[in-house]
Protein backbone atom coordinates (compact mmCIF):
# COMPACT_ATOMS: atom_id res chain seq x y z
CA UNK A 1 0.00 0.00 0.00
CA UNK A 2 0.81 3.41 -0.68
CA UNK A 3 2.67 4.51 2.41
CA UNK A 4 0.96 8.15 2.03
CA UNK A 5 -2.86 6.45 1.80
CA UNK A 6 -1.83 4.03 4.84
CA UNK A 7 -0.97 6.89 6.72
CA UNK A 8 -4.58 8.50 6.06
CA UNK A 9 -6.23 4.91 6.92
CA UNK A 10 -4.24 4.74 10.03
CA UNK A 11 -5.52 8.44 10.99
CA UNK A 12 -9.24 7.74 9.80
CA UNK A 13 -9.58 4.58 11.86
CA UNK A 14 -7.95 5.91 14.78
CA UNK A 15 -10.24 9.36 15.12
CA UNK A 16 -13.07 6.83 14.48
CA UNK A 17 -12.22 5.27 17.49
CA UNK A 18 -11.75 7.87 19.37
CA UNK A 19 -15.48 8.81 18.50
CA UNK A 20 -16.52 5.73 19.92
CA UNK A 21 -15.13 6.01 22.79
CA UNK A 22 -16.82 9.57 23.61
CA UNK A 23 -20.24 8.50 22.21
CA UNK A 24 -22.37 8.27 25.22
CA UNK A 25 -23.85 4.55 25.38
CA UNK A 26 -26.94 4.08 24.92
CA UNK A 27 -29.17 3.51 28.13
CA UNK A 28 -30.77 0.63 28.63
CA UNK A 29 -34.45 -0.23 28.23
CA UNK A 30 -35.91 -0.19 31.95
CA UNK A 31 -37.50 -3.40 32.62
CA UNK A 32 -41.07 -2.28 34.39
CA UNK A 33 -41.60 -5.12 37.53
CA UNK A 34 -45.68 -5.35 37.32
CA UNK A 35 -47.26 -4.14 40.21
CA UNK A 36 -49.32 -6.37 42.38
CA UNK A 37 -52.98 -4.47 42.03
CA UNK A 38 -53.86 -2.61 45.22
CA UNK A 39 -55.81 -4.15 47.81
CA UNK A 40 -59.41 -3.07 47.33
CA UNK A 41 -60.66 -0.69 50.12
CA UNK A 42 -64.10 0.14 51.21
CA UNK A 43 -63.92 4.15 50.98
CA UNK A 44 -67.38 4.61 52.04
CA UNK A 45 -68.97 4.78 48.16
CA UNK A 46 -71.45 2.21 47.74
CA UNK A 47 -70.37 2.88 44.17
CA UNK A 48 -67.27 2.30 43.61
CA UNK A 49 -66.68 -1.55 43.09
CA UNK A 50 -63.57 -4.40 43.26
CA UNK A 51 -64.66 -5.34 40.30
CA UNK A 52 -67.27 -5.13 37.20
CA UNK A 53 -70.67 -6.46 37.65
CA UNK A 54 -71.70 -9.30 35.32
CA UNK A 55 -75.28 -7.87 34.65
CA UNK A 56 -76.31 -4.82 35.42
CA UNK A 57 -78.93 -4.45 37.79
CA UNK A 58 -82.78 -3.67 37.57
CA UNK A 59 -82.73 -1.42 40.51
CA UNK A 60 -80.49 0.15 42.37
CA UNK A 61 -82.85 1.79 45.63
CA UNK A 62 -81.68 2.59 49.52
CA UNK A 63 -83.18 0.42 52.15
CA UNK A 64 -82.10 3.15 55.02
CA UNK A 65 -80.60 6.44 55.13
CA UNK A 66 -76.78 5.59 54.76
CA UNK A 67 -75.06 5.94 51.97
CA UNK A 68 -74.09 2.36 52.23
CA UNK A 69 -77.92 1.13 52.63
CA UNK A 70 -78.40 0.03 49.62
CA UNK A 71 -80.06 -3.19 47.46
CA UNK A 72 -78.87 -3.87 43.89
CA UNK A 73 -81.90 -6.15 42.66
CA UNK A 74 -81.56 -8.64 39.48
CA UNK A 75 -85.25 -10.17 38.39
CA UNK A 76 -85.27 -13.23 36.86
CA UNK A 77 -87.41 -13.84 33.82
CA UNK A 78 -90.84 -15.50 35.00
CA UNK A 79 -94.28 -15.41 34.65
CA UNK A 80 -94.52 -16.31 38.20
CA UNK A 81 -93.46 -15.46 41.22
CA UNK A 82 -89.76 -16.28 41.71
CA UNK A 83 -87.34 -17.01 44.35
CA UNK A 84 -84.63 -14.73 45.98
CA UNK A 85 -81.66 -15.50 46.49
CA UNK A 86 -80.32 -12.44 49.39
CA UNK A 87 -76.32 -12.07 48.55
CA UNK A 88 -74.31 -10.55 51.66
CA UNK A 89 -70.94 -10.04 50.73
CA UNK A 90 -67.56 -10.70 52.78
CA UNK A 91 -64.52 -8.25 53.44
CA UNK A 92 -64.56 -8.56 57.65
CA UNK A 93 -67.96 -6.26 57.62
CA UNK A 94 -65.15 -3.80 56.57
CA UNK A 95 -64.15 -4.02 52.69
CA UNK A 96 -65.81 -5.94 50.30
CA UNK A 97 -68.66 -5.06 47.85
CA UNK A 98 -71.44 -6.54 46.13
CA UNK A 99 -69.67 -7.42 42.97
CA UNK A 100 -68.79 -10.88 44.68
CA UNK A 101 -72.16 -11.90 43.57
CA UNK A 102 -71.00 -12.11 39.86
CA UNK A 103 -69.95 -15.67 41.31
CA UNK A 104 -73.76 -16.80 41.92
CA UNK A 105 -75.43 -14.16 39.60
CA UNK A 106 -75.32 -15.65 36.09
CA UNK A 107 -76.55 -19.26 37.35
CA UNK A 108 -78.97 -17.88 39.56
CA UNK A 109 -80.45 -15.73 37.36
CA UNK A 110 -81.20 -18.66 34.55
CA UNK A 111 -82.66 -20.97 37.09
CA UNK A 112 -85.14 -18.39 37.95
CA UNK A 113 -84.15 -16.99 40.71
CA UNK A 114 -84.33 -13.70 41.28
CA UNK A 115 -80.60 -11.51 43.07
CA UNK A 116 -80.60 -9.03 45.69
CA UNK A 117 -76.89 -8.13 46.33
CA UNK A 118 -76.68 -5.92 49.89
CA UNK A 119 -73.95 -3.31 50.66
CA UNK A 120 -74.21 -2.59 54.58
CA UNK A 121 -73.15 -0.30 57.27
CA UNK A 122 -69.16 -1.39 57.84
CA UNK A 123 -68.21 -1.80 61.51
CA UNK A 124 -66.23 1.89 61.40
CA UNK A 125 -69.63 3.53 59.83
CA UNK A 126 -71.62 1.58 62.84
CA UNK A 127 -68.93 2.97 65.05
CA UNK A 128 -69.46 6.47 64.11
CA UNK A 129 -73.20 6.12 64.39
CA UNK A 130 -72.87 4.58 68.19
CA UNK A 131 -74.17 1.11 67.26
CA UNK A 132 -73.09 -1.29 70.36
CA UNK A 133 -71.71 -3.63 69.87
CA UNK A 134 -70.62 -2.56 66.10
CA UNK A 135 -71.32 -5.56 64.73
CA UNK A 136 -75.00 -4.80 65.13
CA UNK A 137 -75.29 -2.18 62.53
CA UNK A 138 -74.50 -4.38 59.58
CA UNK A 139 -75.93 -7.51 61.01
CA UNK A 140 -79.27 -5.50 61.40
CA UNK A 141 -79.02 -3.55 58.05
CA UNK A 142 -79.17 -6.75 56.46
CA UNK A 143 -81.88 -7.79 58.56
CA UNK A 144 -83.71 -4.80 57.60
CA UNK A 145 -82.43 -5.33 53.73
CA UNK A 146 -84.71 -8.53 53.71
CA UNK A 147 -87.29 -7.33 55.21
CA UNK A 148 -87.51 -4.53 52.12
CA UNK A 149 -87.30 -7.31 49.78
CA UNK A 150 -89.86 -8.69 51.56
CA UNK A 151 -92.15 -5.83 50.81
CA UNK A 152 -91.59 -5.43 47.23
CA UNK A 153 -92.46 -8.90 46.29
CA UNK A 154 -95.36 -7.93 44.19
CA UNK A 155 -93.77 -4.91 42.31
CA UNK A 156 -90.44 -7.43 41.61
CA UNK A 157 -92.38 -10.47 41.41
CA UNK A 158 -91.29 -12.43 44.42
CA UNK A 159 -92.29 -15.77 46.23
CA UNK A 160 -91.39 -13.90 49.83
CA UNK A 161 -91.95 -17.73 51.04
CA UNK A 162 -88.43 -18.68 49.22
CA UNK A 163 -85.33 -16.89 50.03
CA UNK A 164 -82.17 -18.28 50.71
CA UNK A 165 -79.09 -16.23 51.84
CA UNK A 166 -75.59 -16.75 50.57
CA UNK A 167 -72.28 -14.78 51.23
CA UNK A 168 -68.73 -15.48 51.89
CA UNK A 169 -66.63 -14.84 55.04
CA UNK A 170 -68.22 -11.95 56.90
CA UNK A 171 -71.09 -12.08 54.63
CA UNK A 172 -71.31 -15.91 55.43
CA UNK A 173 -71.52 -15.10 58.95
CA UNK A 174 -74.37 -12.85 58.55
CA UNK A 175 -76.13 -15.09 56.61
CA UNK A 176 -75.93 -17.67 59.56
CA UNK A 177 -76.80 -15.39 61.60
CA UNK A 178 -80.13 -14.40 59.83
CA UNK A 179 -80.59 -18.21 58.93
CA UNK A 180 -80.62 -18.98 62.90
CA UNK A 181 -81.79 -16.17 64.82
CA UNK A 182 -85.45 -15.87 66.12
CA UNK A 183 -88.24 -14.08 63.36
CA UNK A 184 -87.00 -10.04 63.99
CA UNK A 185 -90.42 -9.34 62.36
CA UNK A 186 -92.26 -6.91 64.69
CA UNK A 187 -96.40 -7.34 63.67
CA UNK A 188 -97.63 -4.15 65.82
CA UNK A 189 -95.39 -1.68 64.04
CA UNK A 190 -97.11 0.84 62.37
CA UNK A 191 -94.06 0.36 59.36
CA UNK A 192 -94.77 -1.88 57.14
CA UNK A 193 -90.97 -2.99 56.10
CA UNK A 194 -90.64 -3.85 59.78
CA UNK A 195 -93.86 -6.51 60.02
CA UNK A 196 -91.84 -8.50 57.50
CA UNK A 197 -90.38 -11.39 58.49
CA UNK A 198 -86.15 -12.15 58.37
CA UNK A 199 -86.77 -15.91 58.29
CA UNK A 200 -84.48 -17.72 55.62
CA UNK A 201 -85.78 -20.93 53.54
CA UNK A 202 -81.62 -21.76 53.47
CA UNK A 203 -78.54 -20.43 53.07
CA UNK A 204 -75.59 -21.81 51.39
CA UNK A 205 -72.13 -20.17 52.40
CA UNK A 206 -68.49 -20.12 52.01
CA UNK A 207 -66.24 -20.35 54.45
CA UNK A 208 -67.42 -18.54 57.20
CA UNK A 209 -67.19 -17.91 60.53
CA UNK A 210 -69.76 -20.02 62.11
CA UNK A 211 -68.76 -18.42 66.10
CA UNK A 212 -68.02 -15.19 67.63
CA UNK A 213 -66.77 -16.62 70.45
CA UNK A 214 -62.99 -16.04 71.39
CA UNK A 215 -62.53 -19.21 73.74
CA UNK A 216 -64.12 -21.67 70.77
CA UNK A 217 -62.39 -20.16 68.27
CA UNK A 218 -58.88 -20.76 69.96
CA UNK A 219 -59.87 -24.07 71.09
CA UNK A 220 -60.75 -24.98 67.54
CA UNK A 221 -57.73 -23.30 65.80
CA UNK A 222 -55.03 -22.08 67.99
CA UNK A 223 -53.88 -18.77 65.96
CA UNK A 224 -57.16 -17.53 65.60
CA UNK A 225 -56.98 -13.60 65.78
CA UNK A 226 -60.64 -12.65 64.15
CA UNK A 227 -63.43 -10.68 65.45
CA UNK A 228 -62.45 -8.36 68.45
CA UNK A 229 -63.61 -5.87 66.13
CA UNK A 230 -67.09 -6.66 65.80
CA UNK A 231 -67.35 -6.08 69.52
CA UNK A 232 -65.13 -2.77 69.48
CA UNK A 233 -62.22 -4.93 71.37
CA UNK A 234 -58.76 -3.36 70.49
CA UNK A 235 -55.44 -4.59 72.35
CA UNK A 236 -53.22 -2.54 74.30
CA UNK A 237 -49.73 -1.53 72.51
CA UNK A 238 -48.42 -0.47 75.53
CA UNK A 239 -48.83 -3.63 77.38
CA UNK A 240 -48.06 -6.13 74.03
CA UNK A 241 -51.32 -7.25 74.09
CA UNK A 242 -53.07 -8.08 70.70
CA UNK A 243 -56.62 -7.44 69.86
CA UNK A 244 -57.40 -11.07 70.26
CA UNK A 245 -56.21 -11.55 73.48
CA UNK A 246 -57.93 -8.76 74.71
CA UNK A 247 -61.45 -9.62 73.34
CA UNK A 248 -60.23 -13.31 75.10
CA UNK A 249 -59.82 -11.63 78.22
CA UNK A 250 -62.95 -9.49 77.81
CA UNK A 251 -64.95 -13.05 76.67
CA UNK A 252 -67.38 -13.02 80.24
CA UNK A 253 -68.24 -9.60 80.17
CA UNK A 254 -69.63 -9.67 76.80
CA UNK A 255 -70.91 -12.98 76.72
CA UNK A 256 -74.75 -11.67 76.34
CA UNK A 257 -73.57 -9.96 72.86
CA UNK A 258 -71.82 -13.46 72.05
CA UNK A 259 -74.66 -15.26 72.19
CA UNK A 260 -76.73 -12.50 70.42
CA UNK A 261 -74.52 -12.38 67.45
CA UNK A 262 -72.57 -15.87 67.64
CA UNK A 263 -74.49 -18.09 64.85
CA UNK A 264 -73.22 -20.87 66.81
CA UNK A 265 -75.23 -19.75 70.30
CA UNK A 266 -78.33 -19.31 67.73
CA UNK A 267 -78.72 -22.42 65.78
CA UNK A 268 -82.00 -24.86 66.96
CA UNK A 269 -83.49 -27.92 65.12
CA UNK A 270 -86.59 -25.80 63.51
CA UNK A 271 -83.98 -23.34 61.45
CA UNK A 272 -83.48 -23.90 57.52
CA UNK A 273 -81.08 -26.08 56.26
CA UNK A 274 -77.19 -24.74 55.67
CA UNK A 275 -74.57 -25.54 53.66
CA UNK A 276 -71.04 -24.67 54.80
CA UNK A 277 -68.33 -24.43 52.10
CA UNK A 278 -64.88 -24.76 52.56
CA UNK A 279 -61.48 -24.75 50.25
CA UNK A 280 -59.27 -26.34 52.63
CA UNK A 281 -59.81 -29.61 54.74
CA UNK A 282 -59.55 -29.26 58.44
CA UNK A 283 -57.11 -29.13 60.42
CA UNK A 284 -58.86 -28.72 64.33
CA UNK A 285 -56.86 -28.38 67.09
CA UNK A 286 -53.82 -27.28 64.74
CA UNK A 287 -52.35 -23.89 63.83
CA UNK A 288 -53.99 -22.98 60.15
CA UNK A 289 -52.29 -20.87 57.29
CA UNK A 290 -55.49 -18.61 57.54
CA UNK A 291 -57.24 -19.42 60.54
CA UNK A 292 -60.13 -16.50 59.92
CA UNK A 293 -61.87 -18.98 57.25
CA UNK A 294 -60.69 -22.68 58.42
CA UNK A 295 -62.76 -25.55 57.85
CA UNK A 296 -62.62 -25.94 61.32
CA UNK A 297 -65.30 -23.85 61.49
CA UNK A 298 -67.32 -25.67 59.54
CA UNK A 299 -66.86 -29.00 61.40
CA UNK A 300 -67.59 -27.96 65.06
CA UNK A 301 -71.23 -26.39 63.69
CA UNK A 302 -71.60 -29.46 61.49
CA UNK A 303 -70.88 -31.07 64.61
CA UNK A 304 -73.51 -29.19 66.70
CA UNK A 305 -76.06 -29.19 64.23
CA UNK A 306 -76.15 -33.03 63.95
CA UNK A 307 -76.56 -33.01 68.13
CA UNK A 308 -79.70 -30.97 67.61
CA UNK A 309 -80.45 -32.53 64.59
CA UNK A 310 -80.70 -28.74 62.76
CA UNK A 311 -79.81 -29.71 58.94
CA UNK A 312 -76.81 -29.19 57.41
CA UNK A 313 -74.47 -30.17 54.85
CA UNK A 314 -70.85 -29.37 55.69
CA UNK A 315 -68.67 -29.78 52.20
CA UNK A 316 -64.92 -29.29 51.79
CA UNK A 317 -62.21 -30.96 49.49
CA UNK A 318 -62.35 -35.06 50.41
CA UNK A 319 -65.56 -34.59 52.21
CA UNK A 320 -67.76 -36.92 52.98
CA UNK A 321 -71.85 -37.46 52.25
CA UNK A 322 -71.60 -34.46 49.57
CA UNK A 323 -75.04 -34.13 48.27
CA UNK A 324 -74.51 -30.31 46.89
CA UNK A 325 -71.21 -29.43 45.22
CA UNK A 326 -71.39 -25.93 45.78
CA UNK A 327 -73.28 -22.88 46.68
CA UNK A 328 -75.42 -22.90 43.55
CA UNK A 329 -76.58 -26.28 43.21
CA UNK A 330 -77.90 -26.30 47.44
CA UNK A 331 -79.87 -22.91 46.58
CA UNK A 332 -80.87 -24.10 43.70
CA UNK A 333 -82.09 -27.32 45.33
CA UNK A 334 -83.78 -25.70 47.89
CA UNK A 335 -85.32 -22.95 46.12
CA UNK A 336 -86.28 -24.42 43.04
CA UNK A 337 -86.27 -28.85 43.66
CA UNK A 338 -88.64 -29.01 40.26
CA UNK A 339 -85.80 -28.08 38.30
CA UNK A 340 -84.38 -31.94 38.70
Amino acid sequence: MNPLLASVVALSLGAASLLAADAPAKPKAKVETPKAPARFVNDGNPEHLKSPLAIKPDENISYGPHKMQVIYFWRAKSDKPTPLLFYIHGGGWANGDRSSVNGMLKEALAAGISVASIEYRTIKDSTADGVVPPVKGPMLDCARALQFCRSKAKEWNLDKTKVGAAGGSAGACTSLWLAFHDDLADPQSTDPIARESTRLTCAAVQVPQTSLDPKQMRDWTPNSGYGSHAFGIVGDTTKKQSSFDAFYEARDKIMPWIKEYSPYELVTRDDPPVGLYFGTVPNLGKVEKDATHTANFGVMLKEHCDEIKAPCELVYPGAPNVVHANPNDFIKATLRPELK
